[in-house]
């Protein structure tokens, strides 16, 4: 699994001196006078899992072969048992759990299906819980020691997703919020956090042949929908943007294609094939009128009017032919424009009057554009999201 997971210390661990068998001699026979001899046998790796496995299997009521889940503490007073997949236990503690969700306080006072009342397990109170394993493990770890996010590979994203689809579910607020500022990190909500993460993006190593963020923006538009998050819709559908719709109606891209309990859906809803189209066609716009009117306009007439703007106007015009050149489809107009700007900054093409105006106004374009991402998305101004 991921990084983000902490791995746990086996419980049943072999020492040196006990990966032997003895053979022992009778009570009544002196070593001198045995007849065996010392017989050494390895303690077979595969033996010991499946024996593990046995230990870590409970019968609780008329339900057999549960198995025992992490985290499991001895002194709990309560036990939640998964009904999805493999039927999983944690014993955990009733007031820990009750005093963070309200949903969780009122599941435990109130009583259980008929042919659960009487389930219980050494005195505990045993209750159904219709999740994941793997995600109700991951979010009674969060609820005791906190949560361990992380952006360096997939599993970290969808450790995330069950965490924040479990806080929705049963109401925990602040472990929700955590989730959501985390994403925010990476899908976010202002123009400086959408710089920040375009240049890790560019600075990251891949994973598996995935590059950074190392998830689709159609799994992260999915779980902001489930969820309820929009303030980081605007955010994944402008990079959802830039993947083809045949692509993502085809779901075969390798981000799409991986494997994981807590995997969103990999299915564009018919709504959100709107909002995507409306959002693909914004940015090609955008594209196209910043460099036939913003910027082939100062190629023509440079805002200096100095005697001697034929250098601007040389500047401005190879800009114009290098932005022809290196605009494509999946070009992205925030960090393009922002390419733009460096290159007539500390190109030295244009006078120093020129340079400053074309930064501060391409600047002031690009947050009116960040700006206008939530209405695009048809949804409430960034202020006003969450």
């Amino acid at each position: 699994m991921g990084s983000w997971e902490k791995s746990l210390a086996d419980p049943y661990k072999v020492g040196q001196a006990d990966t032997t068998y003895f053979a022992h001699t009778s009570p009544m026979e002196t070593p001198a006078a045995s007849t065996s001899t010392s017989v050494s046998q390895p303690i077979n790796p595969g033996e010991m899992a499946k024996f593990v496995e046995r230990v870590n299997r409970l019968s609780i009521g008329k339900s057999q072969n549960i198995r025992k889940g992490e985290p499991w503490f001895e002194d709990g007073n309560i036990v939640l048992i998964t009904t999805r997949e493999d039927s999983t236990a944690f014993r955990v503690h009733r007031g820990v759990l009750s005093r963070q969700s309200e949903i969780f306080n009122d599941m435990f006072q109130m009583p259980q299906s008929l042919t659960d009342v009487t389930a219980t397990y050494e005195g505990c109170l045993v209750v159904n819980m219709h999740d994941l394993p793997s995600e109700l493990s991951n979010l009674i770890k969060a609820l005791y020691d906190g949560p361990t996010f992380s952006n360096n590979h997939p599993n970290g994203f969808f450790y995330l997703a069950g965490i924040l689809r479990l806080a929705t579910k049963y109401f925990i607020e602040h472990l929700r919020q955590s989730c959501i500022q985390y994403l925010r990190q990476t899908w976010p909500s202002t123009l400086k956090g959408h710089d920040d993460m375009v240049e890790l993006a560019l600075s990251s190593p891949t994973v598996n042949d995935l590059t950074f963020p190392y998830v689709h923006p159609l799994h992260v538009l999915n779980l902001a929908r489930e969820n309820n998050v929009n303030s980081i819709i605007p955010s994944a559908l402008y990079f959802l943007s830039l993947y083809s719709l045949s692509g993502i109606l085809h779901a075969d891209h390798p981000k799409l294609l991986l494997e994981h309990p807590s995997k969103p859906s990999s299915m564009l809803s018919p709504s959100d094939v709107m909002l995507y189209s409306l959002m693909y066609q914004h940015r090609l716009q955008i594209m196209e009128n910043f460099i036939r009117e913003f910027c082939e306009s100062r190629a023509t007439q440079p805002k200096c009017g100095a005697p001697g703007m034929s250098l601007c106007r040389k500047g401005f015009t190879k800009l114009v032919s290098q932005l022809y050149r290196s605009c494509y489809l999946r070009t992205g107009p925030l960090h393009f424009i922002l390419q733009a700007i460096h290159k007539i900054n500390h190109g030295g093409v244009v006078c120093e009057f020129c340079s400053l105006e074309f930064f501060q106004s391409a600047e002031r374009l690009r947050q009116e554009i960040w700006d206008e991402l939530p209405t695009v998305a048809q949804l409430p101004p960034w202020n006003r999201l969450d």
